[in-house]
């Protein structure tokens, strides 16, 4: 049985790391984005967010002023034993993220959607959220994603159902055209992660789109070759158009797309982005069953691809 005090304590950890130091994959692309941008103000302010958020694991300071929704995502082996159960798991991420806000890892950003109350811990209805996958084993792994508040509400998740009749080109444009109108509204801070959805009901697609985005390692290939080459049009598409940085201007308008898919119904297929912010804010951590924590480079979601 793994003990309250050591999930809640890897809880309050994996928070803390994903609100202030940047995932490898996340560096690796961004250096890789800096070699190749030609150019000079795009290559500098590049160089200059990607030393900012050294500066934030050093310093501890959150990597964005921004600290986003408080997501976690549970991939629970189906023999793993918890003492207090489920509940009092989300209870222990609820003590966690009121410390992280506390402690000033996290910005006190959850308000009531109508009267704006704000509790001043991150803490409140549906807040935070709750996913779980269920696998073989006895351990769990925690994954703490932050979701940032121009990517997720001021237009960059979007959604569509697109005719059968229009297939992969009907789909590619209601993803270019999304992610030009949210770039143009100055609703996303480029370059992004991009996920894709795609099929399912409007919910499932929105899910999926979020997952890719923000639980993929930044620049894997879907193992359907199908779904790769729309990844890869979709990459070499968005990155023409010259968005860049903030967009600014430049190279580099995504670090990555990711695209998940769900099995359709015949009416149309739903369609749905969800667009990361740059630093891609997320943690994860494996805790075996007897005890042992484990910080994991990759969340291991989608089989750590």
């Amino acid at each position: 049985m793994i003990p309250i005090q050591i999930y809640e304590k890897a809880l309050l950890e994996t928070v803390k790391r994903g609100a202030t130091v940047i995932s490898d994959d996340v560096r690796e692309a961004f250096e890789a984005a800096i070699l190749r941008e030609s150019n000079p103000d795009a290559k500098r302010g590049l160089t200059a967010t990607l030393n900012s958020m050294d500066l934030s694991a050093k310093r501890e300071n959150p990597l964005c002023v921004d600290t986003g929704w408080p997501i976690f995502y549970f991939k629970v082996g189906n023999d793993c034993v918890l003492e207090g159960g489920f509940m009092e798991l989300e209870n222990a991420a609820r003590r966690a993220v009121a410390k992280a806000t506390e402690r000033g890892y996290l910005r006190a950003t959850m308000k009531h959607p109508l009267t704006g109350y704000d509790p001043g811990n991150n803490i409140g209805m549906n807040i935070p959220d709750f996913t779980y996958q269920f696998v073989p084993g006895d351990s769990i792994e925690i994954s703490y994603a932050a979701k940032g508040g121009g990517s997720e509400c001021f237009g960059g998740t979007r959604h569509r159902i697109v005719a059968f009749a229009d297939g992969i080109q009907g789909i590619e444009k209601f993803v270019i055209d999304s992610f030009v109108a949210s770039a143009r509204a100055g609703a996303v801070c480029p370059p992004s992660v991009l996920g894709i959805g795609i099929g399912g009901t409007a919910n499932v697609a929105a899910n999926l789109a979020k997952e890719a985005a923000c639980l993929r390692t930044v620049g894997s290939k879907h193992p359907d070759p199908t779904f790769a080459k729309i990844e890869e049009d979709l990459y070499k598409a968005l990155n023409s158009l010259g968005i860049g940085i903030l967009g600014a201007g430049g190279d580099t308008s995504v670090l990555a797309v990711h695209v998940e898919y769900a099995y359709t119904h015949i009416a149309g297929i739903a369609c749905a982005t969800s667009t990361n912010c740059m630093i891609a804010r997320r943690a994860s951590s494996r805790i075996e069953a007897d005890g042992t924590v484990t910080p994991m480079k990759s969340p291991n979601w989608f089989g750590d691809r």
